[in-house]
């Protein structure tokens, strides 16, 4: 279609501008977009009722409604996380590592924009404002290409965008937002291959799929957070239940939110009864295997199914388990290598759950809702990889950087018998 290529094209030719700012111009135009959300609330704040409203009459309702909802704390934390990343290191141009070989050239490895980063998402307008702000940190322009659910949001959080782009002499194709939400218009967006760079898809399985199975650029992806805890023998119970109840319930629509809960068998009849009236009185709904059901009578029998579902909801499936080692074996016959929490005092164990599993982030000690750009020292997100390229786990400013070599010489030749005298 003539029409996203054409402004995939814009979005390409504002790249190098972008690759040429300077660090203070980019924080500079950063802390511009967060003044500007901040002085257009009401209009962002507006638009987003427009959208909640629609979304309530099309039936939309929990986790998706949750992802969409913004008031104005919510805005203030987007701006705050634009502010944020404004602060990181820059990443481009970074030298990460340097060597004179024998020969005497001296080769490094430097930091570049990927280019041309295309960001697919769901209901979540506050990755419009991220994911520009991601993007510009490390040099790159973006096509946002948010869904229709949150169009009106969008829209908004864009215009702020633009403000700022336009105060600095930028073009808004920098921030390029897609309006035609047409599926046609999305498939043709990703097979831009000779103009968009990366594709990362943020949202429901379904969207994911889509983007994978459709794309001729490549594509960061996780399909789904199922994400779990395992309460060892030497667990400090208190602990153990304060990051159960925070993991599940302080926001249960988001991918970090855990989805199965692991007890050793030594702790089960102590810590599962205690667990269950937590998370009953929040309104979780249990079910677990038989050993839980002889503990927690309130919960339904588990199937297959729920033990490796990302429930998004207030609802958590429970296994009693009687080792590490089986907790280990159940994470990885049913989890999405998103992220594992364990609560343990003993260090050995601690390390096997550790080395044991290749999920993306593992905690000791932790609350799973940890596993966040902004919670972990990147600012902000554009996303999580469970995708083993270039980067795992949440993505930051400079995961939207490759490496490239640059070498460094004074006349050496490979074939010195080739040499002019």
């Amino acid at each position: 279609m003539s029409e996203i290529r054409t402004l995939a094209l814009a979005c390409r030719d504002a790249g190098p501008l972008l690759a040429a700012l300077d660090t203070p111009s980019k924080r500079a135009l950063l802390h511009g977009m967060a003044d500007a959300l901040h002085h257009r609330v009401r209009e962002v704040l507006a638009a987003n009722e427009r959208d909640m409203q629609e979304a309530r009459n099309k039936g939309l309702q929990g986790a998706m409604l949750d992802r969409l909802r913004l008031d104005e704390a919510r805005i203030a934390g987007i701006a705050q996380a634009v502010r944020e990343v404004a602060a990181l290191p820059d990443p481009v141009g970074m030298v990460t590592r340097r060597e004179t070989l024998a020969n005497g050239i001296v080769v490094e490895r430097v930091r570049i924009p990927l280019g041309v980063v295309a960001m697919i998402y769901e209901a979540r307008p506050n990755v419009t404002a991220d994911a520009a702000a991601l993007c510009l940190m490390a040099g790159n322009a973006v096509m946002l290409r948010g869904g229709s659910e949150a169009i009106h949001s969008n829209r908004a959080i864009a215009a702020a965008l633009h403000e700022a782009l336009r105060a600095h002499g930028l073009p808004e194709a920098a921030v390029t937002l897609v309006e035609d939400l047409r599926r046609e218009t999305m498939l043709a967006l990703l097979q831009l291959s000779d103009i968009i760079d990366l594709a990362i898809p943020r949202g429901g399985e379904g969207l994911i799929r889509f983007v994978t199975e459709h794309a001729r650029v490549p594509v960061i992806k996780h399909y789904k957070g199922v994400c779990h805890l395992y309460v060892d023998r030497s667990a400090d119970l208190a602990v153990a239940l304060n990051l159960l109840v925070d993991g599940k319930t302080s926001r249960p629509g988001v991918c970090n939110a855990l989805e199965t809960l692991l007890v050793h068998r030594d702790v089960a009849s102590v810590f599962l009864p205690r667990a269950a009236a937590a998370l009953i009185e929040r309104g979780v709904v249990l079910c677990g295997d038989e050993a839980t059901r002889a503990l927690v009578p309130e919960a339904r029998l588990a199937t297959e199914d729920d033990y490796a579902a990302e429930f998004l909801d207030l609802v958590i499936a429970i296994s009693v388990v009687d080792s590490v080692e089986q907790a280990i074996a159940h994470i990885r016959r049913y989890g999405s290598d998103h992220t594992e929490v364990i609560a343990t005092n003993d260090h050995s164990a601690a390390q096997r759950f550790v080395q044991s599993l290749r999920s993306a982030v593992v905690m000791v000690n932790a609350s799973s809702r940890f596993s966040d750009g902004g919670q972990l020292g990147l600012g902000a997100e554009i996303g999580i990889s469970t995708t083993r390229l270039h980067a795992y786990g949440p993505m930051g400013a400079e995961s939207l950087t490759i490496e490239r070599f640059v070498v460094r010489g004074e006349g050496q030749v490979r074939h010195p018998e080739s040499r002019f005298t």
